[in-house]
């Protein structure tokens, strides 16, 4: 008998939404393990500024995950797990074992092993990003990848809260050494799901050669519909999120130089950003189920753009004391630009799933999510730059008229009638 629930509800409530929250959660909470927790627990161990600082280097498997993803595509390591499965498997039971024994060193007397730890605690976070990435993209069908990413991204985020909030918590009240236990426990739903899910259909095609797992991603990719159409792709994947991430590469400072106190830009912004781009996402990945990606990205490529104005009104309001009216002004700016990401990320991930061949998704998802990082990694580098020669209202103006290059792309790589400019064939269901 037909199910009379709305078809939003059934795509809500299917089995693969569920699987997405758990890829979502385990992809996350390494990442912002070392974003967040690894800074504090380096601190109170007596690390300097400048050694901690300088951990920020061992992020960098992130941006260049794309050269090992063609051994994920050709080489599947626990044949009786599948392809995409055994990858999972091994890279989270690799990270439930490097949490652990991370809180077991002690940073002052085995800095070059905490070192040597969290480089492969990233480069094993990286790794199963790419299984899941490949994974999540086999298992949706195309008009379930923005519901499906949205999920993901906002579980992925909400995952932060563990080893931002809760394991900071703990630290204030056990040792370090339990703390990073309890923390690597939140990894072991992520290897129930790997255990319990099925391996995707479309994973079965393996390339025959890890030369043809290298060489053929990136052919197909530029073989599709030509060259010049594959380079509008990339182009557009490096622009469309570049005015928006530059315009908070800087946010807390400029939320200081605007007359903020630290405590105001704790409770109101930080709050005030989380939750809106968790709901912007999940309200995107809805609406993209009716829109379809192409015009959900102009959509909400469109507020993404239009809530940068919101930096600029505050940086042209000035700087002041803070009082009711102010900080009421910023929760709306942030929130504002918070609800726009949040848009704007989920239709911009569904696009780039949508964009891979189901033969080459791990390498060809890789390289579409490291060149997205690019300008977060680099780009955002010069903002301190850019502020100091052109100040907070013109630097903003910047953000702006950077963002608008991607939008107009759009164009070519997603049309809103008609075609889908660069997209791959559609993989089999699983």
């Amino acid at each position: 008998m037909p199910s009379s629930r709305p078809a939003w509800i059934e795509a809500l409530l299917n089995r693969r939404m569920l699987v997405c929250i758990f890829t979502g959660f385990a992809s996350g909470l390494p990442l912002y393990l070392l974003l967040n927790l690894v800074p504090a627990w380096l601190k109170t161990e007596g690390l300097s500024l400048r050694a901690i600082g300088a951990f920020a280097l061992i992020q960098f498997p992130y941006t260049w995950k794309f050269l090992w993803a063609p051994l994920l595509d050709r080489y599947g390591i626990l044949p009786w797990l599948g392809r995409r499965r055994s990858w999972m498997l091994v890279s989270q039971l690799g990270l439930v074992a490097s949490i652990a024994w991370l809180g077991q060193l002690s940073p002052t007397e085995n800095l070059a092993l905490v070192v040597a730890l969290t480089a492969t605690l990233a480069f094993l976070s990286a790794t199963q990003d790419i299984a899941l990435d490949a994974f999540r993209r086999e298992i949706l069908p195309d008009a379930e990848l923005g519901l499906g990413n949205a999920i993901h991204v906002n579980a992925y985020r909400i995952a932060g809260l563990v080893p931002g909030s809760l394991s900071l918590i703990l630290a204030d009240r056990l040792p370090w050494d339990t703390v990073f236990i309890v923390t690597a426990a939140f990894m072991l739903p992520g290897v129930a799901m790997t255990l319990m899910v099925r391996e995707p259909a479309a994973a079965a095609g393996v390339p025959r050669t890890l030369r043809a797992a290298v060489v053929e991603p990136f052919r197909e990719f530029f073989g599709r519909q030509g060259v010049r159409a594959a380079l509008r792709v990339l182009a557009f994947i490096f622009l469309y999120k570049l005015g928006d991430s530059l315009c908070t590469a800087l946010a807390t400072p400029f939320y200081l130089d605007m007359g903020y106190s630290k405590t105001d830009i704790g409770i109101v912004a930080k709050n005030a950003g989380l939750w809106p781009m968790v709901i912007g996402g999940i309200l995107g990945g809805l609406w993209m189920l009716r829109l379809g990606i192409n015009r959900a990205l102009w959509l909400f490529g469109l507020v993404q753009l239009v809530t940068i104005l919101g930096f600029v009104w505050l940086a042209w309001l000035g700087p002041a004391p803070s009082d009711a009216t102010r900080l009421l002004i910023l929760a709306v700016v942030i929130t504002g630009e918070a609800l726009g990401a949040g848009l704007g990320t989920t239709a911009f991930v569904a696009f780039m799933a949508r964009s891979t061949h189901p033969a080459y998704t791990a390498t060809q998802l890789a390289l579409f999510t490291s060149l997205m990082a690019v300008p977060r990694t680099f780009i955002n580098a010069s903002a301190g730059w850019l502020v100091e020669m052109m100040g907070w209202v013109n630097f903003f103006w910047a953000c702006f008229f950077l963002a608008i290059p991607g939008m107009l792309l759009l164009m070519a790589v997603a049309p809103w009638h008609g075609g889908q400019g660069n997209v791959a064939p559609a993989p089999e269901k699983a």
